[in-house]
């Protein structure tokens, strides 16, 4: 079994009831990936990877727009809910595919937040929860989000991290648009860095973040974080402290094929923290297996890597079992 950890998903209700509050041209965006949204469709494609299942992850909204963004707080709940209870239909529907879900929470209501969760984790039996490298602009380290982190430490399950920067008018720039390759591993990288300096891996010592896009810039300039200054205040063994718990997080292997990336992850966060994921449906659109060839090119990827297959079955399989706390 390959388990993939960050597959994205748009349930078809809450597709819906979002096309009623957001402009047209937005959804139809996301309307050009079938897999994505048709539940039929996705499992069409899914037959040519017998060996693989998806624990889903609700799709961001085309143009770097989250739901906190443009809606109210009543709004995020109700459609969180929607989402979730379809992702929970779908699993339950579909369970040689679909190992579970991860909850869409509303995230411009913290304690809202933290009510979805539970009833996602206790009631739907989801493995974890979605937010995103800033919400609404505020950083990971803002204090009004501990309570969240800390009601997911005591469940004892991992909270997913999507990249997300608000939108730029340069849609066409690949150093300022977020959606665009290089802008959200660099997002991904800077809310890593609120974290390992926010003092939440030390005050809930279990709790677990993943990271998409096998931890943005984090591996490949891991030197420089070491070297790089981190203000008067924060000297010696604070400092060693805040560079250590970089490797505390977890990261997908969303690197669409390549190998040379998923050895510098390897070498830095360990065989431990890596977990298959492929960014699918997404990111790969334009090919003949129907948007899933970030599923194809990510495990080849990894057959490559020059390590022990043990470790790559860790990273297929073993990793992700233990960190979503499956029965053997």
């Amino acid at each position: 079994m390959k388990i993939d950890i960050f597959s994205h998903f748009l349930p078809k209700k809450y597709m819906e009831t979002v096309s009623k509050k957001v402009d047209t041209k937005v959804m139809s965006v996301w309307a050009k990936t079938p897999p994505l949204s048709q539940i039929d469709v996705r499992l069409r494609v899914m037959d040519m990877y017998p060996d693989v299942m998806q624990v889903l992850t609700v799709a961001t909204l085309p143009m770097s727009i989250t739901l906190e963004a443009i809606l109210t707080p009543r709004e995020t709940i109700e459609l969180s809910k929607i989402a979730n209870d379809e992702m929970a239909e779908v699993v339950a529907k579909y369970p040689n595919k679909f190992l579970s879900a991860v909850a869409c929470l509303p995230l411009n209501d913290i304690d809202a937040s933290v009510k979805e969760a539970d009833r996602a984790i206790t009631q739907l039996h989801f493995k974890g929860v979605q937010i995103f490298s800033n919400i609404n602009g505020e950083s990971l380290d803002t204090p009004k989000f501990m309570p969240l982190y800390e009601r997911m430490a005591q469940h004892d399950l991992p909270i997913w991290i999507h990249p997300w920067g608000k939108p730029k008018p340069a849609s066409g720039d690949l150093l300022t648009n977020p959606v665009m390759g290089l802008g959200w591993p660099f997002e991904t990288t800077v809310a890593m860095g609120c974290l390992a300096q926010s003092g939440v891996f030390e005050k809930y010592p279990n709790i677990k973040f993943i990271t998409h896009h096998c931890g943005g810039m984090v591996p490949f300039f891991a030197k420089r974080i070491a070297m790089s200054g981190w203000g008067k205040d924060i000297m010696g063994a604070q400092r060693a402290m805040i560079v250590s718990n970089f490797r505390k997080f977890y990261a997908d292997t969303a690197v669409y094929g390549n190998s040379s990336a998923l050895d510098c992850g390897y070498a830095y966060f360990g065989a431990e923290h890596l977990l298959f994921g492929t960014d699918t449906p997404l990111g790969g659109t334009a090919d003949s297996s129907g948007g899933y060839r970030c599923t194809r090119e990510t495990i080849r990827s990894i057959e490559e890597m020059n390590v022990p297959v043990i470790d790559k079955v860790k990273i297929f399989e073993d990793n992700a079992k233990r960190l979503l706390r499956m029965e053997p």
